[in-house]
């Protein structure tokens, strides 16, 4: 555990410790845990609205005329399909088809593009961006001139247009942004999240991130820790970076093939890691990324479990791992051999000395009422 004087804070970061949140250290940022409780936080998202400083996140702008020309070279997705207040989820990928990082790119304009990247890999992805790409438009690293507030959950869209005064924003589709203005502050709220809710994230100039978070509270939203953040992911079975994908794992393998876009290879977009991946397809996967349902009580795979065959020798491994508050029971996500990855199978997990059964299960553990 670092020093808290260490530690990097966000803007929001007196907040927290004023409201008596849990601070923790979270890759060098001094984050909030919990406030009221994780049980209490994670059912606050799924049953009415919840808000979350993301600021830590990084954003990455490309500007210019070659913006899109790099931003197609760098992702696996394809931005030629975007359009003025629309985004989409990518990864990035390193030649060897490994994951720099899953990233969302928004387009602003035809020559604006910004990409944003997780917390702890800012610098990689910064640097990683300019050795491949840097030659094409200009890319600079705003992460210190931008702060990110999620407001996530059922009555969560309602009540960023309520502040707004403005119902348009109830227009907004999914993955699709606008500008608008909270508190006296101007916002581009993106209706994107990492909750399996519905929501926003509302981009903010640092200065006025604590009048934006304040008139949010005294809306009714209540204020979300670290802790709720990943039960919340894990039941919609959202990957974490470090945890389920890394320079070690690759999209197809990771189920994210559908933001592998190998057909823009064909067109003259090639991009970083194309050419492995095409060959990792062609070769056929020998592990996947699967969701699974511990079904012996009172137990909860923990990352790093091991998967074991019937002679007790690991052939996978738990990468994620937890209680469902929603759902009930304990859910998890593994690498298995893609002989085990049918929906059905049962899994036998060793971990601590002790071994229990689960069942792979198709799809996010939840899903909320409307999707």
């Amino acid at each position: 555990m670092a020093e808290t004087s260490s530690l990097q804070h966000t803007p929001l970061h007196d907040a927290h410790v004023a409201r008596g949140a849990k601070m923790v250290d979270f890759g060098g940022w001094h984050m909030p845990l919990q406030y009221e409780g994780i049980l209490a936080e994670h059912r606050a998202v799924r049953t009415a609205v919840g808000i979350f400083d993301v600021s830590h996140m990084g954003e990455v702008d490309f500007t210019g005329a070659g913006a899109l020309a790099a931003i197609q070279k760098l992702i696996t997705n394809d931005a030629a399909k975007l359009t003025d207040g629309k985004a989409m989820y990518t990864a990035v990928c390193y030649p060897d088809g490994g994951i720099v990082d899953d990233c969302i790119v928004y387009r602003h304009g035809p020559e604006w593009y910004r990409i944003v990247v997780n917390a702890a890999n800012i610098a990689k992805d910064f640097a990683h961006f300019r050795e491949h790409a840097g030659s094409l438009c200009a890319i600079e690293n705003h992460s210190d001139d931008v702060a990110l507030i999620a407001v996530q959950g059922p009555q969560a869209r309602g009540l960023v247009a309520r502040l707004a005064g403005d119902d348009a924003l109830l227009q907004v589709p999914s993955f699709g942004f606008a500008s608008a203005t909270v508190a006296g502050a101007s916002i581009v709220a993106a209706r994107t999240g990492y909750t399996g809710e519905d929501g926003f994230e509302l981009f903010v100039e640092p200065a006025r991130a604590v009048a934006v978070w304040d008139a949010l509270l005294a809306e009714g939203a209540a204020p979300i820790g670290l802790g709720a953040r990943d039960t919340l992911r894990l039941e919609a079975k959202l990957c974490l970076y470090g945890n389920d994908i890394d320079a070690t794992t690759n999209p197809l393998e990771a189920g994210l093939g559908w933001v592998v876009k190998l057909d823009k290879r064909a067109r003259g977009d090639e991009f970083v890691g194309g050419e492995a991946l095409a060959r990792i397809k062609a070769a056929g996967l020998q592990r996947a990324l699967v969701g699974f349902r511990v079904t012996e009580a009172k137990s909860i795979a923990r990352p790093g479990a091991d998967i074991v065959d019937a002679g007790g020798a690991g052939v996978g491994k738990v990468t994620s791992g937890g209680p469902a508050p929603t759902v009930g029971g304990a859910v998890g996500i593994a690498y298995v051999p893609v002989g085990l990855s049918a929906p059905g199978t049962a899994l036998t997990i060793s971990q601590r000395g002790k071994t229990f059964t689960a069942e792979v299960v198709k799809g996010p553990f939840y899903r909320r009422p409307e999707a």
